[in-house]
């Protein structure tokens, strides 16, 4: 179990109070994306990890305005960047431009780009080449970028929120599994539910404009993902989280299911989100420590990118949510 730093009851009221906080920006979220409590959570649980999330699902379902909206209610500030395939690096990271100084002479200044942010939304990021998508590896794990032997640090919180669509697969490149894996969930954006769509109708038509206001700053969000580290975890779900991951991966010590289906399984990278996420989670709900029921609920979103099926299971009509839900199934 994870050892406490501060006193319990220090600890306890800090749990609670970030708690009830962050139920207060689900809520302001909620307001303006309808629907999705789903989507809102698991993106909430992305940011108070300090992790990046990447959303996938169809145009027209409010994904950009999701990244929007917590910007606004998380106090960060946010910026977009639409990836198609002309965009570079350097359309990302920034460059160094040649300017000349009256009396001075010629000198090169560094002009810094839209990664230079605290939330960033990349906008269909699979259209954009391999080298563009790259370009985002060192912030993304490094939070600083290198530019003519120059290094450059990233705003702090830094967040990267990416969307995908599935569905329009012609002029795009498939992420590398070196980039998927720095995303600590895959959150699936589906369709509203009748209740919901009738919500957005109304609310979206008429003449009131939908606002939101700041709830906490990035000095309050990282302190609360500080406190998330500091979150004790049972043994029980530290081994329920190596049971769920270790038997995701194919060998000699897998069952005969995963040697079948699962082509390449996940690394120690998915045991930490997990380990992360389960807290966030905890926290974001108002508990005091998670428990494993957030193990299985976040076993799809942590392991479905860092996991590939095998050809056979592919013409057998096998999907990945299936086999991680029978692996997920074997921890209750």
């Amino acid at each position: 179990m994870t050892t406490l730093t501060h006193s319990d009851g220090d600890i306890v009221a800090r749990i609670e109070a970030a708690g009830e906080r962050m139920a207060r920006v689900h809520r302001a979220a909620a307001s303006v994306i309808f629907g999705q409590d789903v989507v809102i959570e698991q993106t909430l649980i992305t940011i108070l990890a300090g992790g990046h999330g990447l959303l996938i699902g169809v145009p027209g379902l409010a994904k950009t305005l999701l990244v929007e909206t917590l910007g606004k209610v998380l106090g960060l500030e946010s910026k977009r960047i639409q990836f198609t395939p002309d965009l570079m690096p350097s359309d990302i990271i920034g460059s160094e431009v040649l300017e000349e100084i009256p009396g001075k002479g010629r000198s090169f200044r560094f002009v810094a780009g839209p990664i230079f942010t605290q939330l960033l939304m990349a906008d269909e990021i699979n259209r954009a080449s391999p080298k563009t998508q790259s370009a985002l590896l060192q912030a993304m794990q490094e939070h600083h970028v290198t530019v003519a032997g120059q290094r450059y640090d990233i705003p702090t919180p830094f967040h990267v929120l990416a969307t995908q669509n599935p569905l329009e697969q012609e002029g795009t490149y498939p992420l590398p599994e070196a980039q998927l894996d720095r995303f600590l969930l895959q959150i699936d954006v589906s369709y509203p539910d009748l209740a919901a769509e009738r919500r957005m109708l109304f609310a979206t038509t008429g003449t009131e404009e939908r606002r939101v206001e700041s709830i906490v700053n990035a000095q309050e969000l990282m302190a609360m993902q500080r406190l998330v580290r500091q979150i004790p975890v049972p043994d029980k779900v530290v081994d329920a989280i190596l049971r769920l991951v270790r038997s995701a991966r194919p060998g000699p010590e897998a069952s005969e299911e995963t040697n079948r289906f699962i082509a390449w399984g996940p690394g120690p990278r998915a045991s930490q989100a997990l380990m992360l996420a389960v807290r966030a989670r905890a926290l974001i709900q108002g508990r005091l420590a998670p428990s494993v029921d957030d193990v299985i609920a976040l076993a799809e979103p942590v392991l479905k990118h860092r996991m590939a099926l095998t050809f056979l299971a592919r013409t057998e009509g096998q999907e990945i949510s299936g086999v991680i839900s029978r692996l997920a199934s074997a921890l209750e």
